[in-house]
C-alpha cells in the first residue's frame, strides 16, 4: 500500500472517500465539523437521525455528500472524547481501513490522525496509523489454490496532518511506519507458513534474500559441521531426532558512524515442536508451527532497520531446528555439553527451546556486544501469566529492561518485567549436571529465564518470552509479527528510553 502526508482542508480533497471522526454522544470532531458546514449540516442531520452515535469503532459510509469533492464520506466513531489514547486510536485506524478494504474505496483521505492523542504528537499518529493499516489488510494465502479476491482492494492512503509544518515529520514518521509495517508482514509470513515448508533450510533461504534485498545485511548459515565445531552440543542435542538438518544463521549489519558496539537480538527458531520423547498432545499441536516466531521476529526487525537505514549495528543469531521424537533423539536423563562448557541435565525434550538458546548466547559474547536481548515462544506458563496482551520481560540490567519496556510502551507492543531472583534458580539444581533444564512448573518462565541467565553473564542481557502475543488463535488465527515494533523502536532508541 502507498501512503502520502497531505495538509488541507476535508470537503476539497477530490479522492474516493474521505474519513472524520465522530466522538461518542454525536459530538463531530473539526474534520467533520467542516464537512457538516460544507454540506449545509447534511452530517449533523444524519447525526441527529441516530444513524451514528461515534462508538468506538462503529462506521457510517455516505455517498455523494453535498459542498464536497469526494465520491464518499466514511464517519468512524471515536468513543469518547477525554478517553481517546492509545488504543482508541488505534482501534479507529483499523474500523476505517477495513471498511475502506472491504467497500473499494481503492484510495482514501484519513482525516483521523489529525485528532489529538494524549501524550502522542503527530509523528506517533502517522507512524501508528501506517502499521495499523498494513496490520489491518494483511493476508497469508500463499498455500491457497485461489485467493479470496478483494474488490478494488485499498490501494493508497492519504494521512492528514494539522499544519504544513507537520508534513517533513509525518513523512519520515510514515516512513519509519512502513518499514515496520513490512518488517511485521516478514515476520507474520515466516510465522505462518507450514512447518512442511519452513525447515531450517527454508529460514536459511529467507535470511539470504533478505541479505540479497538489502546489501547492508550481510548472511551466513552455518550447517551441522560448523555447528559441530563450535562445540554447541545444547543445540545438537535437541535436533539429533529430526531429519531436517540443523543451520545456525549469523546477520550482520553496520551502519554506525563510529566504531559502537553490536546490538545483538537471538530468535528461537524451531520450526516444529513436537515435545520431541517428552511428547506433546495431540491437540493444538499445530500451533507448533509458531515455535519459530522469535526467529521471524528478529529477521523481521533486522528488515525494518536496514529498510529505515538505521544508524547503529546490529546482529541477529537465530539457531533453527525441529524437536521430533525418533530412535536418535535426546532422552529425558541424559546430560549433554553446551558451548559454553556447563553440562545440561535435560530432564523434559519439551524444554528445547532454552537448549538451543544457550549455544547463542554464548556465541554471542564474539561480538562484545551492547546489550543483547534474545525473542522466544518459550513457555506456556507465560501466557497463564500475562495473557495474549504483553510479552514477559526478564533482564539482568534494570536501565534495558526500562528502556524496553518504553519502546513497547511507545509501540503500543507491551511488555511486563519479572523478576530474577536468585531463589529461583534453586529448582534448576541438578544431581549429575551443572543445571537441569527445568525446575518445578511453579514460575515455570522465571525459571526458564533463569536457566538462560547462565549463558549471559558477560554481557548486559534482557528476554522477552513471547509465547502469549506471538499468534492467535481462533477465527484471527495467525503469526501477529510482535514483537517487532518493541524491538525496532528500542534499536532506533540506541538502548535508551525512546521518547513519546
Amino acid at each position: 500500500m502507498e501512503f502520502t502526508i497531505k495538509s488541507g482542508s476535508p470537503e476539497k480533497q477530490r479522492s474516493a472517500c474521505v474519513v472524520v471522526g465522530v466522538f461518542d454522544n454525536r459530538k463531530l470532531s473539526l474534520s467533520a465539523e467542516l464537512i457538516d458546514r460544507a454540506s449545509n449540516g447534511y452530517v449533523s442531520e444524519i447525526i441527529r437521525r441516530g444513524d451514528m452515535e461515534g462508538k468506538l469503532g462503529a462506521t457510517l459510509l455516505l455517498h455523494n455528500v453535498r459542498g464536497t469533492l469526494a465520491d464518499r464520506v466514511l464517519l468512524v466513531g471515536l468513543g469518547k472524547e477525554r478517553d481517546f489514547r492509545d488504543k482508541e486510536f488505534r482501534a479507529a485506524i483499523r474500523a476505517a481501513v477495513k471498511l475502506l478494504n472491504e467497500t473499494g474505496s481503492y484510495e482514501a483521505v484519513i482525516y483521523l490522525t489529525e485528532e489529538k492523542v494524549k501524550r502522542r504528537e503527530v509523528a506517533w499518529r502517522i507512524e501508528h496509523a501506517v502499521v495499523v493499516a498494513m496490520d489491518a489488510v494483511y493476508r497469508y494465502e500463499r498455500m491457497k489454490s485461489e485467493p479470496t479476491e478483494v474488490r478494488r482492494p485499498l490501494r493508497k492512503l492519504t494521512l492528514s496532518v494539522p499544519q504544513r509544518s507537520d508534513l517533513a515529520d509525518g513523512e519520515r514518521a510514515a516512513a519509519q511506519g512502513l518499514a515496520i509495517a513490512h518488517g511485521m508482514d516478514f515476520a507474520r509470513d515466516l510465522g505462518n507458513t507450514p512447518a512442511n515448508v519452513c525447515t531450517p533450510s527454508f529460514l536459511a533461504a529467507e535470511a539470504q534474500k533478505l541479505g540479497e534485498d538489502f546489501p547492508a545485511v550481510k548472511v551466513q548459515a552455518l550447517e551441522r559441521a560448523e555447528i559441530e565445531a563450535l562445540g554447541m552440543g545444547s543445540f545438537l542435542s535437541v535436533t539429533r531426532g529430526s531429519d531436517e538438518p540443523p543451520r545456525f544463521l549469523v546477520l550482520e549489519y553496520q551502519n554506525s558512524p563510529r566504531k559502537a558496539k553490536p546490538f545483538v537480538l537471538v530468535g528461537k527458531g524451531i520450526t516444529f515442536d513436537t515435545g520431541g520423547i517428552s511428547l506433546k498432545p495431540a491437540l493444538d499441536m499445530d500451533h507448533m508451527k509458531y515455535d519459530m516466531c522469535g526467529a521471524a521476529t528478529v529477521l523481521g526487525t533486522m528488515r525494518a532497520i536496514a529498510e529505515i537505514n538505521a544508524p547503529i549495528n546490529l546482529v541477529v543469531l537465530v539457531p533453527t531446528c525441529e524437536n521430533m521424537p525418533s530412535g536418535r533423539a535426546t532422552k529425558p536423563g541424559d546430560v549433554v555439553t553446551s558451548m559454553s562448557g556447563q553440562t545440561i541435565e535435560v530432564l523434559n525434550t519439551d524444554a528445547e527451546g532454552r537448549l538451543i538458546l544457550a549455544d547463542a548466547l554464548t556465541y554471542a559474547e564474539r561480538f562484545e556486544p551492547e546489550a543483547v536481548v534474545d525473542v522466544a515462544t518459550l513457555t506456556g506458563a507465560m501466557v497463564i501469566a500475562l495473557g495474549h496482551i504483553a510479552c514477559g520481560v526478564f533482564s539482568n540490567s534494570d536501565t534495558l529492561a526500562r528502556a524496553l519496556l518504553q519502546a513497547g510502551d511507545d509501540a503500543y507492543d507491551r511488555g511486563w518485567q519479572l523478576p530474577l531472583w536468585d531463589d529461583y534458580a534453586e529448582g534448576l539444581a541438578s544431581n549429575f549436571a551443572d543445571v537441569a533444564n527445568v525446575a518445578g512448573r511453579a514460575g515455570g518462565s522465571i525459571t526458564a529465564a533463569m536457566f538462560l541467565s547462565r549463558f549471559t553473564r558477560k554481557y548486559d542481557w534482557a528476554h522477552l518470552d513471547i509465547a502469549g502475543i506471538a499468534y492467535k488463535e481462533g477465527k484471527e488465527k495467525g503469526a501477529t509479527g510482535r514483537p517487532v515494533p518493541l524491538l525496532t523502536r528500542w534499536l532506533l532508541g540506541h538502548g535508551e528510553p525512546v521518547a513519546s
